[in-house]
């Protein structure tokens, strides 16, 4: 994420959250320096349990203050936010849980926000991401897919279908797609948009 962004976002009076990736060395170096110098100002934890996978998750907030004040990021991060994800998945085939552990970092121009609220918008937007794009690659297989002429258009159908499903309440749109390749009334039965 460039400076640039930053400064667009925050001339219109708006701010980022970012997630920090390795293509920035130097910041990445600051931040983790920062994060591990101090304790955070506020803690969030939370506990999904889904099927045969459990995640624990404990997002850390820091304030970022005078610590980047001889650096180019200063006047754009004010606060640091540490994701620590463990998770546990059960094989199927063994019944063993395998843990598997991910720390990521933010870094955001907006600050004073509790654990909370970050945690919740970071949560959204990998809502987006679970809820969209890893469906329309699973269960649409839309990566596989063999039409070159106007591909946007079936992209379009597939959105359309999946609004269905959704505004009808379907919580699993894989089950829904298979239930529905094998009954016409149950896809007639949906309610319209």
């Amino acid at each position: 994420m460039p400076k640039k962004t930053f400064a667009v976002a925050l001339a219109t009076g708006n701010h980022l959250l970012v997630q920090l990736k390795e293509n920035q060395p130097n910041l990445d170096d600051e931040i983790r320096a920062i994060v591990d110098s101090r304790t955070p100002s506020d803690t969030a934890s939370s506990r999904d349990t889904v099927r045969s996978r459990q995640e624990d998750r404990t997002v850390d907030v820091f304030p970022v203050g005078k610590a980047l004040v001889d650096s180019e990021w200063q006047p754009f991060v004010k606060t640091i936010i540490r994701v620590t994800r463990q998770t546990w998945l059960r094989s199927a085939a063994t019944g063993m849980w395998q843990p598997r552990g991910e720390v990521s970092y933010y870094i955001s121009s907006e600050q004073g926000l509790p654990a909370k609220t970050w945690a919740a918008i970071i949560r959204g937007h990998w809502g987006i991401e679970n809820r969209n794009h890893y469906v329309r690659d699973v269960s649409c297989d839309e990566d596989r897919s063999r039409i070159r002429d106007n591909p946007g258009i079936m992209a379009r159908a597939r959105s359309f279908a999946l609004n269905i499903l959704r505004h009808n309440g379907t919580k699993n749109v894989a089950q829904a797609l298979w239930n529905g390749a094998l009954s016409l009334d149950l896809i007639l039965a949906y309610k319209a948009l």
